[in-house]
């Protein structure tokens, strides 16, 4: 079982737990959650603190006809919610989530690298990530915060090096060039808020027709 030493900060964390994280990002910390026992444990943290101030909040009074209609609907039936997607290969149940029920459709972006796209809208978009041994992913800066979680195999990059289970936070401040590692191929969860700042012009031109 891999060892995670890249989590999510507590900040990240906290915002998850009170529901303020776009679509995107939730996948990524849901995933990286469901992986790491560490940030597991310090999720759980935040949501009880969340329910302690919750329970500090003064009492709202209401109408007495809203008290009724509430009393009134307790024997209506309830949905349910579903069971957690179970665990596909190397996918955790908020990936398979986001497949539908699908397999990944890989589409090449260059050099043997490709994505699928999961999810896409103004807030920000969600893709996996294939990338080669040994394949560098083109040099590039960040307009806005990118969320990379590695699902098998690893890459490092000027900041370090990321295995299964780890997370790398990067914003406007990080120029990179991630290149995966020897042994099998990388794939990675990644969730972006603004399209990626490349310095090659190829990728650039690239860029629109690959929505990254």
């Amino acid at each position: 079982m891999s060892v995670t030493h890249h989590h999510i900060p507590d900040s990240m964390l906290a915002a998850y737990a009170a529901g303020n994280l776009p679509h995107a990002f939730s996948v990524v910390v849901a995933t990286h959650v469901s992986m790491c026992a560490i940030s597991r444990a310090a999720l759980g943290a935040h949501q009880a603190v969340g329910g302690a101030v919750l329970e500090t909040q003064d009492a709202v009074p209401v109408s007495e006809g809203l008290k009724c209609d509430l009393l009134a609907r307790l024997d209506d039936p309830i949905d349910l919610p579903a069971a957690p997607a179970p665990r596909d290969g190397i996918y955790p149940g908020p990936v398979v989530e986001a497949l539908k029920g699908r397999a990944p459709k890989w589409k090449r972006l260059g050099m043997g690298v490709c994505q699928d796209i999961l999810f896409a809208d103004k807030e920000g978009s969600l893709r996996l990530l294939y990338i080669p041994p040994e394949q560098a992913v083109p040099d590039h800066g960040h307009n806005g915060l990118e969320m990379t979680l590695v699902l098998q195999g690893s890459f490092s990059d000027e900041t370090g090096q990321f295995g299964v289970g780890d997370v790398e936070i990067a914003d406007e401040s990080l120029e990179h060039t991630p290149i995966a590692d020897p042994g099998e191929p990388c794939i990675c969860l990644a969730a972006t808020d603004a399209p990626l700042r490349f310095r090659a012009l190829t990728p650039r031109l690239l860029q629109p027709l690959f929505r990254i």
